[in-house]
């Protein structure tokens, strides 16, 4: 695994992820779609190390959307105590590695407290760690963050006319995590679902074909790669050279 042809000055600062494919992984290989999310650990590990490796700053991974709650009923299960257990098995190992461990979303009635616990001490135990941000977003839907944003503004009282993208941000689930560069989603689906809609409004996205299960630190810094042949010009025109 090398960094080679990655220009180490133009490393991204926030890379996000989509973490598609369990499902199919286990499917492929005739076993029960939680072996496919048990898989996924390892992957999440590897992509986490290679983030280190990169020197980013910050990594946001999708974790379990609004949308997941629609699963069967024994997969949302085994997903709540899957994450209690990587937060229980992990957050040492993170913390040893210098990672400060965020996350986004609502922690409304659905979520066991139990795990509530598991997150809270994952937050208390690395919250001074600067080498890398893991922000995993869990019960996390754009668009509600988008809805809870603006319901605390109304909440507060805020006038209308003093509503602007700079009140939305600071109402946001981490108003301190900056947009993402670059966003990669696995398993050769194209679209966004509902993830980090108002950060990535600016956000490079590449796509790739690996199952979630299958990924490694690797394709990681491919995309990498990719992001930084792209030309960034923030809805401006490039400056013609003379």
């Amino acid at each position: 695994m090398t960094l080679d042809g990655i220009d180490r000055a133009r490393v991204p600062v926030h890379v996000g992820c989509v973490m598609d494919g369990n499902g199919r992984w286990a499917q492929q290989r005739g076993l029960p779609r939680t072996e496919g999310h048990a898989a996924g650990e390892k992957a999440l590990l590897d992509a986490v190390e290679g983030a280190l490796d990169l020197g980013l700053a910050w990594l946001t991974v999708y974790a379990f959307s609004t949308e997941n709650w629609k699963r069967p009923a024994d997969e949302v299960r085994y997903l709540m105590q899957f994450n209690e257990g990587i937060l229980t098995r992990r957050r040492d190992e993170l913390h040893e590695r210098g990672v400060r461990i965020r996350f986004v979303g609502r922690r409304d009635w659905r979520v066991p407290r139990r795990l509530v616990r598991r997150m809270d001490e994952a937050l208390d135990l690395t919250a001074a760690n600067r080498t890398l941000t893991l922000t995993i977003a869990f019960n996390y839907g754009g668009r509600a963050e988008i809805v809870d944003a603006v319901r605390a503004l109304v909440a507060a009282g805020t006038p209308a006319a003093r509503i602007d993208e700079r009140a939305i941000r600071r109402h946001l689930y981490d108003p301190t995590m900056p947009d993402p560069d670059l966003v990669v989603r696995t398993s050769g689906e194209y679209r966004i679902s509902n993830f980090l809609l108002w950060e990535l409004a600016y956000s490079e996205l590449v796509f790739t074909d690996v199952l979630w299960p299958d990924f490694r630190r690797q394709h990681l810094f491919d995309a990498v790669r990719e992001f930084q042949g792209r030309d960034r010009r923030y809805g401006g025109v490039e400056r013609q050279r003379r």
